[in-house]
């Protein structure tokens, strides 16, 4: 292993086919894809893989993983997908590995000499997150595998770095998030994740836990009292160094509009 290793983040593609007309969506996110595509084919030095922490579509339908199966095909890089509340295993399953099967999609491997651990938050028909018995034992026998190895670990609903907020929907839940602490201290350079659509960074238990920005929307941080919608993008670039984990977040092209806003009653009633 040779460091430093530079990787991208994307996440919360939010991808829709265009005849389903989907009027919930606060953005054109097949258009935000394109443009990190093209991004990604201009830059000048190629990133060892590219990691998607879910919400690949949003609706779960085959229409919309078909529709992104095609663009991912643009990207050169080896891509690492995880699953997100917005997805659906079975079509995902179908359309984008060509298998059946409704089980949590969990798997890890070395690339580009990191050890990437992909973890499967995803509880059907629930806003937040949540970790069963079989993937904290995946978890458990990945961080005793590759030793020597930098690992990452990608998810899609971020721990509750914050176990007081009254907004714990966003997150993993909180024994999940418990356990998650006392199995990846000290064992893993980094956690990238999505799903709060609030590009931010908590050193949490000495691991730093990357959320991106996404290419939904933005969710602004300067906003308490519910929730304020805006139009920008973007993704993570990722180095790993000796002495850790450095992300740099590029923004793609935005109006910087105010899509919408929701009122704090409306956010705390979200499942």
């Amino acid at each position: 292993m040779t460091l430093p290793i530079t990787f991208l983040h994307l996440t919360d593609l939010h991808i829709s086919a265009p005849e389903r007309g989907d009027e919930t969506l606060n953005g054109d996110t097949l258009a935000a894809l394109d443009a990190a595509i093209d991004r990604i084919a201009g830059m000048d030095f190629p990133p060892a893989f590219v990691a998607i922490s879910g919400d690949l579509t949003h609706r779960g339908d085959p229409e919309s993983y078909r529709l992104l199966a095609g663009r991912l095909e643009r990207i050169a890089a080896p891509k690492v997908l995880a699953l997100g509340n917005h997805d659906a295993r079975g079509p995902f399953r179908a359309e984008i590995l060509g298998q059946e099967g409704e089980a949590p999609f969990v798997h890890d491997g070395v690339i580009g000499g990191v050890h990437v651990i992909v973890l499967d938050t995803m509880v059907p028909g629930r806003i937040g997150g949540a970790l069963d018995a079989a993937q904290f034992a995946h978890l458990a026998a990945a961080l005793d595998a590759q030793a020597g190895l930098p690992k990452i670990v990608v998810m899609h609903h971020p721990p509750a770095v914050d176990p007081d907020s009254d907004l714990i929907w966003h997150s993993l839940n909180p024994a999940d998030t418990a356990r998650l602490a006392e199995m990846i201290r000290g064992r893993v350079a980094g956690i990238l994740c999505g799903h709060v659509h609030v590009p931010r960074v908590s050193h949490w238990h000495g691991v730093p836990v990357v959320v991106g920005n996404g290419l939904h929307d933005l969710i602004d941080p300067l906003t308490r009292e519910g929730m304020r919608i805006m139009d920008a993008t973007g993704f993570g670039l990722c180095t790993l160094r000796e002495s850790g984990l450095t992300v740099e977040f590029v923004q793609l092209p935005h109006a910087g509009r105010e899509v919408t806003r929701l009122s704090a009653e409306t956010v705390r009633g979200f499942r």
